[in-house]
């Protein structure tokens, strides 16, 4: 499928959008498969995002043995480098470039970038969260900001957007969360569950640190699938405020996604020594099913 640069870009920017491109297809290959849909002009902007969110969260989640104090560094830098790019529309850096380019072309709000590099420092110094609202906060803006900047690149302007598009970027951040558990935990030091649910249901830190399916754990496990669902329907309450030619990716990416807590389900909620995944062939029924969709609002 051929991949097009924003409209009137010079082919060093043209560079650094296929260079995000490629990015996005090597780390994300369940959203990649979903943004090939979108149109042809827009498909950039969409990997730039990618990609820009990309560095530093790779950089808190695998930091490479740096000291705490140049980690926040490093994240600093990127907030302004990130700045001066989007002042400026220039950057040696490529993803900076092809970023800042598809930012201001979209009018995207530095707000939501600084909320996001926030969040990322957070991952810096919390590694757990007392309270699901404790838990929405940081997911506030390592996902619901992206969500957010999405609306901006695909062109859904209707405020009545804003709280679905923050539910989808939540509901995919927390599916990403219940499908890490286990990784996260042992790697990273770091628990994504809140604790007062780990309380209600009698699971302590001690039983993820050893990877125990007892009941009470597939219990919590279960309940924390449940509210994820609830928020991801939420979100598809929100479909209608997207523009025709944006819904099918991104409820291609919705679906997916969703899919991911079907998975988990189905490997008995094992998420500490099984990933996971949904398969080609049923992305592609996926595909097959929201496409029928799709035609069949365009007719009614």
């Amino acid at each position: 499928m051929p991949i097009h640069a924003a409209p009137d870009v010079e082919p060093g920017l043209a560079a650094a959008y296929e260079h995000c491109r490629l990015i996005n297809k090597h780390y994300g290959k369940t959203y990649y498969f979903s943004t090939c849909f979108f149109p042809a002009s827009l498909r950039p902007a969409v990997h730039a995002l990618y990609a820009w969110v990309r560095y530093p969260d790779e950089w808190v989640d695998n930091p490479d043995g740096l000291p705490l104090s140049e980690q926040c560094a490093r994240l600093a830098m990127w907030r302004e480098a990130t700045a001066t790019a989007i002042k400026t529309g220039v950057s040696d850096h490529p993803v900076l470039a092809a970023w800042s380019d598809a930012a201001r072309r979209h009018d995207v709000p530095f707000t939501y970038m600084r909320d996001f590099i926030e969040a990322m420092q957070m991952d810096l110094t919390v590694a757990e969260y007392p309270t699901f609202e404790d838990l929405k906060r940081y997911t506030w803006g390592s996902a619901s900001v992206v969500g957010l900047m999405m609306c901006h690149l695909v062109g859904a302007k209707d405020e009545a957007a804003v709280p679905h598009a923050t539910s989808l970027g939540t509901a995919m951040q927390l599916t990403n969360f219940l499908r890490d558990v286990g990784e996260d935990w042992r790697h990273r030091g770091r628990l994504y569950l809140p604790l007062e649910d780990l309380e209600r249901f009698g699971v302590t830190k001690s039983d993820i640190a050893r990877g125990q399916l007892t009941e009470n754990v597939c219990a919590l496990l279960r309940f924390e699938i449940e509210r994820t669902r609830s928020i991801y329907a939420h979100a598809d309450d929100g479909m209608r405020y997207l523009p025709a030619d944006a819904r099918l990716p991104v409820r291609l990416a919705r679906v997916l996604y969703s899919r991911i807590l079907d998975k988990v389900e189905l490997n008995g909620c094992d998420v500490f020594t099984r990933r996971a995944r949904v398969p080609t062939w049923e992305k592609l029924l996926v595909l097959a099913r929201e496409q029928q969709r799709a035609y069949a609002e365009k007719e009614a």
